[in-house]
C-alpha cells in the first residue's frame, strides 16, 4: 500500500520537473535570438554611421557611378561656309556623234580612242577613186565650156550670133560650175573630219569596213565643256549668283575636293517642281568625266572668324536644337541654339555660346538640365578650377 502511494505522488513531481525544463530552454533560446537581433541591428547602425561619417574611396566610386559619362570639347573659332548641296550626273555640253556622209570602204583610220583632235582634222579616209575621176571629168568639161563661152561672147559683141546662143553658152557654163561643186563635195565626203575640238571617246569602225550613209563612226567630247546641272529651290534663288564658287565631290574619283563655278542661271522657275536650273562649269583640269555621279556644293556665304559648334553636340527635339554646356559645379545646362551658318561638320550658333565654352559632344542622349557628369575614362567629375 505504501508502495502504491509513493508511485502516485512521484508521477506529478516528474511531470512538473519536465515542464520547468522546457520553459527554461524556451527562455534561453528567446534570449539568444534577442541577443543576435540586437547584435545585427547594432552592426547595421555601425555600417550606416561608418558610410556617413567615414567615406571610403569605394563608397565615393559608388556615388560617382550615378553621374553620366560624357565627352566634351571647348568651342573655338574658325572658317565656316553656308552651302547648298545637290547630287547629279556630269554631262558635256559639247558632245557629238560623227556620222558618215558617204557609202564607201574605209581605207585608213587616223585616230584612236583617247586621242585629242582639232576641228576639221581628218579622222578617216575612204576609197575615193570614183569621186576623183568624176571631179576630173567635170573640170575638163568646165574648162571647155569656159572657152566656148568666151568665143560666143566675142561673137555676140560683134552681133554675129543671136542672144539666144549667147545665153545658152552662159547657161552651159553655169551648170558645169554647179557640177564641179557637187563633185568636190562628194570627194570631200571620202574624208571624215572632226566637227569640234575634243577627245575621241568611242570608235565604232575599223579599217576595211564597208560603211553606209549616216552610219555612226565616232563619239567626240569636249572635256572643257563638262557641266553639272542642279535644280535650286526658288526660295534659295537669292543665295545663288553667276560666278559663284562651288565644290564637287565624286566618289569614283577619290572623293577629293574639286572646284567649279556657277556659269549661268535659267531665267525661269519650273512651275511643276518650283526649282531653277543652275549650270556649274567644271574645268578639264579637275579630271572628272561625263556621266560621273557627283555631289555639288554651292558656297553661298563665308564667315572667316566664326564660333564653331560641332554638329555631333546637337540634340534635336522636334524642330528645335539644343546643346549641353558644362557648369562650374560639374553639372550641365540645356541650351536652345539658333544656327546662323552651317557646313558639313559645324554650326555657327547665334549669340548664346562663347569661345572656350565646354560642350558635351558624346553621351548627351542621357542628359537633362542639371545632370551631373564625368569624363569618359575618368572617375571624378570635371574640376573647373583645374582648367
Amino acid at each position: 500500500m505504501k508502495h502504491l502511494l509513493g508511485r502516485k505522488f512521484a508521477l506529478p513531481i516528474v511531470v512538473g520537473l519536465l515542464i520547468g525544463s522546457v520553459v527554461a530552454c524556451d527562455r534561453s533560446d528567446s534570449s539568444e535570438d534577442e541577443a543576435v537581433s540586437e547584435s545585427s541591428s547594432n552592426k547595421e547602425d555601425s555600417k550606416k554611421k561608418k558610410r556617413f561619417w567615414d567615406r571610403s574611396p569605394e563608397t565615393e566610386q559608388e556615388e560617382e557611378d550615378l553621374s553620366v559619362p560624357v565627352e566634351i570639347t571647348e568651342l573655338s573659332r574658325g572658317r565656316i561656309e553656308s552651302i547648298l548641296r545637290f547630287s547629279t550626273n556630269l554631262e558635256a555640253e559639247s558632245e557629238v556623234q560623227v556620222i558618215s556622209e558617204a557609202s564607201r570602204k574605209i581605207r585608213s583610220l587616223l585616230v584612236e580612242e583617247g586621242d585629242d583632235v582639232r576641228k576639221n582634222q581628218v579622222l578617216i579616209r575612204l576609197q575615193d577613186e570614183e569621186q576623183r575621176n568624176e571631179l576630173a571629168r567635170v573640170e575638163s568639161q568646165l574648162a571647155n565650156a569656159k572657152r566656148e563661152f568666151e568665143r560666143r561672147s566675142n561673137l555676140f559683141d560683134q552681133q554675129l550670133i543671136s542672144e539666144q546662143e549667147y545665153n545658152q553658152a552662159a547657161y552651159d557654163l553655169e551648170q558645169l560650175e554647179i557640177a564641179k561643186a557637187d563633185a568636190q563635195r562628194q570627194l570631200s565626203y571620202t574624208e571624215v573630219r572632226a566637227p569640234i575640238d575634243g577627245t575621241i571617246t568611242q570608235r565604232m569602225v575599223k579599217v576595211g569596213d564597208q560603211i553606209s550613209v549616216n552610219q555612226h563612226l565616232f563619239d567626240i567630247v569636249d572635256f572643257d565643256s563638262i557641266v553639272a546641272r542642279v535644280y535650286v529651290p526658288e526660295k534659295e534663288l537669292f543665295r545663288v549668283r553667276a560666278g559663284q564658287s562651288s565644290r564637287v565631290f565624286a566618289d569614283a574619283a577619290g572623293g577629293q575636293n574639286r572646284f567649279g563655278t556657277v556659269d549661268r542661271i535659267a531665267p525661269r522657275v519650273d512651275p511643276r517642281s518650283g526649282t531653277i536650273k543652275v549650270t556649274v562649269s567644271i574645268p578639264r583640269s579637275q579630271g572628272l568625266l561625263p556621266g560621273m555621279y557627283v555631289t555639288v556644293e554651292l558656297i553661298t556665304e563665308v564667315h572667316e572668324d566664326a564660333l564653331l559648334l560641332p554638329k555631333k553636340a546637337i540634340v534635336y527635339d522636334a524642330d528645335q536644337l539644343f546643346v549641353f554646356r558644362l557648369r562650374d559645379d560639374s553639372t550641365v545646362e540645356r541650351l536652345l541654339i539658333q544656327p546662323a551658318l552651317e557646313d558639313r561638320d559645324n554650326v555657327e550658333p547665334a549669340g548664346i555660346l562663347s569661345e572656350g565654352d565646354r560642350i558635351v559632344i558624346a553621351g548627351q542622349a542621357s542628359l537633362k538640365d542639371g545632370s551631373e557628369i564625368r569624363l569618359v575614362g575618368g572617375a571624378k567629375p570635371i574640376d573647373s578650377a583645374s582648367n
